[in-house]
């Protein structure tokens, strides 16, 4: 049996949008709302090259990358064709107009992915130095 969290209520999410459920450890959980009042959840990283899907358009059960324009399902993370990969769901349910998501999996999907890193590659390399060493 699942421990249920309550997130928000579904008037919170815009409809054709989403909100972001921030964790203390791992990636963000992005909860999407459709046009049907259809609830989803996905880890908030497009499985391309990391893009936010919380900022992404949202159109029947999927959702655009707002970076590549990627078609992403909602109902099961996975770009759609040509496309490939996928981003980790979570399980979701609404009950008397409030939003929830399974704990365990809060606590435990998608952990040991590494955020994203905004900017070239070639910055990450850069180290800093003190005004000593010049």
């Amino acid at each position: 049996m699942s421990d249920w969290k309550a997130i928000c209520r579904l008037d919170d999410i815009p409809v054709l949008g989403a909100r972001r459920v921030m964790r203390p450890a791992g990636l963000d959980v992005a909860v999407f709302r459709n046009a049907e009042d259809q609830v989803f959840a996905l880890l908030d990283r497009c499985p391309h090259k990391g893009g936010p899907l919380s900022q992404g358009i949202v159109f029947g059960t999927s959702v655009a990358c707002p970076l590549h324009n990627w078609a992403i399902g909602l109902d099961d993370g996975c770009a759609r064709s040509p496309d490939e990969g996928c981003t980790p769901k979570f399980a979701v349910k609404l009950e008397d107009g409030v939003v929830h998501l399974d704990a365990g999996e809060l606590a435990t999907h998608a952990l040991d992915l590494e955020r994203p890193v905004a900017g070239p590659q070639r910055l990450a390399a850069v180290t800093l130095r003190s005004p000593e060493e010049g």
